[in-house]
């Protein structure tokens, strides 16, 4: 055989091209604004020209550019390809805005995994029934601490005040001075309805609450076309029946939203850290200043313990208390926490 040189070689060109690859990614200047109102299997429904006359809902999938970052409702995102919302037709989502606020939560106090659930909310609805089923004030108290966590302003809405007085309730978070309003079942439908609107108006409010608390009816009431399924509490184990399976943005009349949430058993607060529980509970947190260096606040020489006996926390001081050392013992459990539901 022959010898062989760099002469005899020859290289095939490549079809496609020899452009070297980038990390840029195109800014999509003329990418149309809108806000995520829901999200379902991947596909996202955007609402494009909000407030407008030519308003429209668009099916839109997550680019491969945006990577792992995941769509959720609230998001107010950048789109392109067809924005028509004609029928069969896929926009794609190539930006998400920067996020004011990002309600978040874990499977459990043991999952390290934190998942948004919405994001841009001004508000959390926590929404509990004063019986029937019977409050559940840890799971309350939960929800209040994801709300202070997130940067969100809690409201407290107690249903069926036609059940029991609702100031029998409202005692055990009375030393937060969290604004709250009563709903009551009656022949003419809810009354307190008007005090909810006027607390929603202009907002984008979340509503959070476990089954059978009556959300749905609240959220059918509120948005009268919303058509969300409502459901019964069993007799036997007091719980009610998960009714709302989809998370959804629903437009208020006369302005502002409602993300409507699926019922919630637990609420898990793995991503929050202690110190950040404690602000949480403002009726607790002066009493921390007598605590020594380093205090985990369930040893005995925690200051809040003289606090809450001297009265400074109210009367419900104790049960405070009580509740805060039980969500931080839970975040620390290697174990699901009984606790939550």
């Amino acid at each position: 055989m022959g010898r062989f040189d760099e002469d005899d070689v020859r290289i095939r060109p490549n079809r496609r091209g020899s452009r070297p690859r980038t990390k840029d990614r195109p800014a999509h200047a003329d990418a149309v604004p809108g806000f995520v109102v829901a999200v379902d299997r991947g596909r996202s429904t955007v609402l494009v020209g909000e407030g407008g006359a030519h308003a429209r809902p668009v099916t839109a999938m997550r680019a491969r550019e945006l990577g792992r970052q995941g769509v959720v409702v609230g998001d107010r995102v950048g789109l392109v390809g067809d924005v028509t919302g004609a029928t069969d037709t896929l926009a794609r989502i190539v930006r998400i805005d920067e996020r004011r606020t990002s309600l978040r939560r874990s499977a459990d106090d043991t999952d390290p995994i934190e998942r948004v659930v919405v994001a841009n909310a001004d508000q959390l609805v926590v929404v509990t029934a004063v019986a029937d089923p019977a409050p559940r004030s840890r799971l309350v108290d939960r929800c209040l601490v994801a709300a202070y966590d997130a940067g969100m302003t809690p409201l407290l809405c107690l249903t069926k005040g036609d059940l029991r007085p609702a100031s029998e309730v409202l005692d055990t978070w009375a030393p937060l001075g969290l604004e709250a309003v009563v709903t009551s079942r009656g022949a003419d439908g809810l009354a307190g309805l008007e005090a909810v609107r006027e607390r929603l108006a202009g907002r984008v409010s979340v509503l959070v609450g476990h089954s059978g608390v009556g959300k749905s009816t609240l959220v059918n009431a509120l948005v009268p076309d919303a058509a969300r399924a409502t459901g019964h509490v069993n007799a036997v184990t007091g719980r009610g029946r998960h009714t709302s399976t989809s998370m959804a943005a629903l437009a208020l009349p006369g302005g502002g939203w409602v993300v409507d949430t699926p019922g919630v058993r637990s609420f898990g607060l793995a991503h929050v850290a202690p110190e950040s529980v404690l602000r949480a509970f403002p009726d607790l947190l002066p009493g921390e200043d007598g605590c020594p260096r380093g205090c985990t606040h369930d040893e005995p020489d925690c200051a809040l313990d003289a606090w809450v006996e001297q009265g400074r926390a109210g009367a419900a001081g104790p049960a405070r208390l009580q509740s805060f050392r039980r969500l931080l013992a839970a975040r620390r459990s290697t174990r699901d926490d009984p606790l939550t539901a």
